[in-house]
């Protein structure tokens, strides 16, 4: 049987090995220096640069793929903070686009408000848009989010800078209700501000106002400016209503009539301002629909019964 295990070394061997390796190192120093390495350096170099260039690139790569992996990481959160800060900065843009045009919307009303000193004017939000329908006629109204508590009562005039919105018709502690000009069932005494010519402004299912009661024979003409005559003492005088783009005139008719354009886009009214110094004179009648009586011609008959009645009560 083989003895497989193996004898510890001794001093002699360790010495034997220390010389070996001493001697091999003197060789290979003086083959350095002599130059006789250099074959064998470059045998052994050419030997092992593949796999050193291949090492290389495989550290290469995978030190770009780690690099890559963690700058992926950065940018995601990057773009992440980035998105955030955009979506923060886009919603104070929009903010700060309401109070900027909220703020115009204000400014022209102090203006409207400091052309006229005599008004005393009270700002109020619409709140809600009320278009219905009943039996006798199309109602239009808007919801104001003033109420008596705030002095608000039925009758006073609601304006903007640009003109007429209409008059409270209904007041609550805590809200009020206008109907506005364009309703069938508004009406306002009007003037027209160059022919200085009286009508009526009455509302119509298409939006437009309508100038009734003109009468007959004066000129006006396209293009003038409808205001409030405050005749009848319900709306203050020299408010805007309209402008006259259309006439309607026919001979047979008493009156003319003229199509009014309202200077106030209903359509886009957020803030109004209601006139609360103006009380409305209910006692004085209005020119609404001025009376017309029909002349009538005399007949032959009535002529003779006069005359003989004339005959009889003569002495």
């Amino acid at each position: 049987m083989r003895d497989s295990e193996r004898k510890p070394w001794s001093i002699g061997d360790i010495g034997i090995r220390f010389l070996i390796l001493g001697l091999a190192a003197l060789l290979l120093m003086a083959l350095q220096v002599t130059g006789r390495l250099e074959p064998l350096q470059s045998a052994a170099t050419q030997l092992t640069s593949p796999a050193q260039v291949g090492a290389t690139g495989v550290t290469n790569n995978v030190t770009d793929a780690v690099d890559f992996v963690f700058e992926l990481r950065q940018l995601r959160q990057r773009n992440l903070e980035l998105e955030q800060i955009n979506s923060g900065l886009l919603v104070e843009n929009f903010e700060l686009r309401e109070v900027e045009r909220e703020n115009q919307t204000l400014r022209e009303m102090l203006d409207f408000a400091q052309t006229r000193p005599g008004l005393e004017l009270r700002g109020a939000q619409i709140v809600a848009r009320v278009i219905g329908r009943e039996s006798n006629n199309f109602l239009d109204y808007i919801m104001l989010d003033l109420g008596q508590t705030h002095g608000i009562a039925v009758g006073m005039s609601v304006v903007t800078d640009q003109g007429l919105v209409g008059r409270i018709d209904e007041v609550t502690d805590s809200w009020s209700k206008v109907l506005l000009i364009t309703d069938a069932s508004s009406a306002v005494n009007a003037i027209l501000q160059s022919s200085r010519l009286n009508g009526v402004v009455r509302g119509a299912p298409s939006g437009d106002l309508v100038m009734d009661y003109i009468p007959q024979g004066q000129v006006f003409s396209i293009g003038e400016v409808v205001l409030t005559s405050g005749l009848g003492g319900r709306v203050p005088k020299g408010i805007p209503i309209g402008q006259v783009t259309e006439i309607r005139q026919r001979d047979i008719d008493v009156f003319q009539q003229a199509v009014v354009q309202p200077t106030v886009d209903f359509q886009r009214l957020e803030l109004v301002m209601i006139v609360t110094n103006f009380d409305p004179l209910e006692n004085v009648p209005d020119m609404l629909a001025p009376e017309v009586v029909p002349e009538v011609e005399p007949s032959p008959e009535g002529e003779d019964a006069a005359a003989e009645n004339a005959q009889r009560e003569t002495p």
